[in-house]
């Protein structure tokens, strides 16, 4: 016969045992979710759109302060005159009169070749001829930026010299400009916040389907000793994976398709197109958007699964 295993002897105390899961943080309760799933695609894309949509309202700012900066200190003057050699006499009286002017810096009056070539595409071959009367103009280039009384003091200068000039600072005529392509970037600050609402919403919902195919595992934790921390923790690990992934995927996609409009644009050969292009901040800038976007799925999932452990109890 064998021995029998020693008894414990009589008052003595059992050592208590204990049920905890040790390591929670590294185990792998839950079956890890494969790329393969939706959600890393949608954050993909997401991210990408505001990579696009950040990218195209930074360039509109640029665009917009280069154009300001290079049009607000100078103005033009027009001279409306029917007869050819009193319209060139008086833009030379004109011009003579500005150049002593302290703010003016530079005056040049456009020939009529060049006033008849810009005209062209909308007058056709009659912009050349003598049948259509084509105002005088001169571009003048102040030492700043003039405000309005001192466009008005130039224009009281040139009333008393030569009669029926006209003053124009040329930032006014582009205001329309600027309030249209500061609406574009009202727009994709606006588009944005969608899509961060859109992602957060995926994340929510994929949270949510997540907890509740593994309730039943849920449930098996809190009975072994596991929180609630340690439960969220497990979530939080295939949110993270899954939002990192899609936000990688998601800036390379965005990059792409930038550099594709960028060289679309860049083909216009237009020097106001090309005061938009982006400077090393604004790079920074998009560069934060991927981390931004994993940084809004932690948040998000972890509020989601708190909340779904809360209804537990």
């Amino acid at each position: 016969m064998t021995d029998a295993p020693p008894q414990p002897e009589e008052g003595a105390e059992k050592a208590p045992q204990n049920t905890a899961p040790k390591r929670m943080g590294n185990a792998k309760l839950l079956p890890p979710t494969r790329f393969g799933g939706p959600i890393p695609w949608v954050i993909a894309i997401l991210i990408a759109l505001v990579v696009i949509a950040a990218a195209g309202g930074l360039a509109l700012r640029n665009l917009a302060e280069n154009a300001r900066a290079d049009l607000s200190g100078a103005v033009t003057v027009q001279i409306v005159e029917a007869n050819a050699e009193i319209r060139a006499a008086s833009a030379d009286a004109a011009a003579q009169a500005l150049g002593n002017h302290p703010l003016v810096t530079s005056v040049r009056v456009v020939p009529e070749a060049e006033l008849a070539e810009l005209l062209e595409p909308w007058l056709g071959a009659n912009a050349a001829s003598g049948d259509v009367p084509i105002p005088a103009l001169i571009d003048v280039e102040l030492s700043r930026r003039a405000s309005a009384d001192e466009v008005a003091q130039l224009q009281a200068a040139l009333d008393s010299v030569v009669e029926g000039t006209r003053v124009d600072a040329q930032s006014e005529w582009l205001r329309p400009v600027y309030d249209a392509l500061a609406a574009l970037q009202y727009l994709a600050l606006v588009l944005i916040a969608l899509i961060a609402f859109a992602t957060a919403a995926a994340v929510w919902l994929a949270a949510r389907t997540a907890f509740s195919n593994h309730r039943e595992t849920v449930e098996v934790i809190h009975l072994l000793g596991g929180t609630d921390a340690q439960v969220t923790r497990i979530f939080q690990r295939s949110v993270l994976r899954d939002a990192a992934f899609g936000a990688i995927v998601g800036l390379l996609l965005g990059l792409g398709a930038v550099w594709l409009l960028g060289m679309q644009f860049a083909a216009l050969d237009s020097g106001m197109v090309g005061g938009g292009g982006l400077d090393w901040a604004d790079w920074l800038v998009i560069a934060a958007i991927p981390v931004g976007g994993v940084l809004l799925a932690l948040i998000t999932g972890r509020i989601t699964i708190g909340f779904a452990l809360r209804s537990m109890l």
